[in-house]
């Protein structure tokens, strides 16, 4: 299409200018969210021994079994028990030497320290091996793992108080238009609130935490030569609006002019056709400049597709790229144009409803969209009830990573 290119040659062009973050090491209680920089092997065995997985009886051999002593989690018998023999038993507790299954608490008659049942359990019956969750040496997390709650659980159980992570790369987001108002409480008719800058960031804000804010930036020379001398020190920049070729889009020009070298702009999409990659040597490293559109619609939508998936590989994510899911279209998706359309729409995890208007100026709709329907170029017309492709955005949310 006249220049454009396509989505996917977009993504992977600029995924492979992606900056690299170094490793660093973080408590792991301060690796929520965080990438593992390296494979993560256990440092110990899990269990450590042979446990109980129920509140009962160890038993050894068939009963009726005299009671010999109690194992606690925390307090394992001492020794070890013979045929005919059985502890009290905890959940988690350790399985004495001997003892072959557990005989749980609700199939046990005891009459003093006799213990009998109705059926012997057969071995292995109700028990924990050890190992059996991990052993010392094996790989618990791979590099690229995003740490949650669960992940987390998991480094602790190995043996692990510290994580060696990726450090966060340094992100700044510049917004520009001279329509745009700082003060959402004080706009004038000819004006409208800067809203981008505060969405791309909040974003951002799981995989980062925060972003440099730069702007509103008027549409001037001046005014954005030095908005660029303040994202001197970041990784990636962002920039929202004045990218195209109009007369006062004079973001490119610009960053030229900060020494900047354009990469690519225009992506056959819809909406964000006018979005534009760069990149700036600087200090022997290599700085990313991601310029969006500034329709909030094309803005959002942009950030979605370019910068998460961007900052995802700078932070080594196996997958950074968005993954589609198939659904139920619950009304009729019209025919395709010429450019890859994402639709802003709703689904109840099961069918999908376009979200009011498109047009790329409309926060009502996004507000309301979690999740955006694909329509491929030129593509027919999606019937009520066939499949059709989303993304999931889990909008109101924050998962992002």
């Amino acid at each position: 299409m006249g220049g454009w290119l396509d989505l996917a040659e977009a993504q992977a062009q600029l995924l492979a200018l992606a900056p690299k973050m170094p490793r660093e090491e973080v408590a792991v209680e301060d690796a929520l969210g965080r990438v593992l920089a390296d494979d993560l092997a256990a440092r110990r065995t899990q269990p450590p021994a042979d446990l109980s997985a129920m509140d009962g009886y160890a038993i050894a051999g068939n009963g009726p079994w005299q009671l010999v002593g109690e194992s606690r989690a925390g307090a394992p018998f001492e020794g070890a028990i013979a045929h005919g023999e059985a502890v009290r038993i905890s959940t988690g507790a350790h399985m004495p030497q001997g003892a072959n299954s557990v005989l749980i608490q609700e199939n046990a008659t005891r009459d003093g320290d006799t213990l009998s049942a109705e059926q012997t359990p057969e071995p292995g019956r109700h028990v924990r091996r050890r190992g059996f969750d991990f052993g010392k040496g094996d790989q618990l997390l791979a590099q690229g793992t995003v740490l949650g709650p669960g992940q987390l659980a998991l480094a602790i159980a190995g043996g692990h108080a510290v994580l060696p992570v990726a450090a966060r790369p340094k992100v700044a987001v510049l917004d520009s238009g001279d329509e745009l108002a700082r003060d959402a409480t004080n706009v004038r008719d000819d004006q409208m609130p800067a809203s981008n800058g505060p969405m791309i960031a909040a974003m951002l804000a799981p995989l980062i935490g925060s972003a440099q804010r730069i702007g509103p930036v008027a549409d001037d020379m001046g005014a954005l030569a030095e908005a660029l001398a303040n994202a001197q020190d970041c990784d990636i920049l962002i920039t929202s609006g004045g990218a195209s070729v109009g007369d006062h889009d004079l973001v490119q020009d610009a960053l030229r002019e900060w020494g900047c070298e354009i990469a690519f702009w225009k992506v056959a999409i819809k909406p964000g056709k006018p979005l534009m990659v760069a990149t700036r040597a600087i200090g022997g490293r290599r700085q990313v400049v991601l310029g969006l559109p500034g329709n909030p619609v094309s803005s959002f939508v942009t950030a979605y597709l370019f910068a998460l998936p961007l900052i995802r590989a700078s932070l080594g994510i196996a997958n950074p790229l968005p993954s589609p899911q198939q659904r139920i279209a619950g009304e009729v998706f019209p025919a395709g144009g010429p450019r890859r359309e994402f639709v802003r729409a709703i689904s109840d995890g099961e069918k999908v409803m376009s979200a009011a208007s498109q047009d790329s100026s409309a926060l009502g709709s996004l507000a309301l969209a979690n999740c955006l329907a694909e329509r491929e170029p030129d593509g027919c017309e999606v019937a009520e009830g066939e499949p059709i492709t989303v993304y999931t955005l889990q909008n109101g949310g924050f998962a992002w990573l």
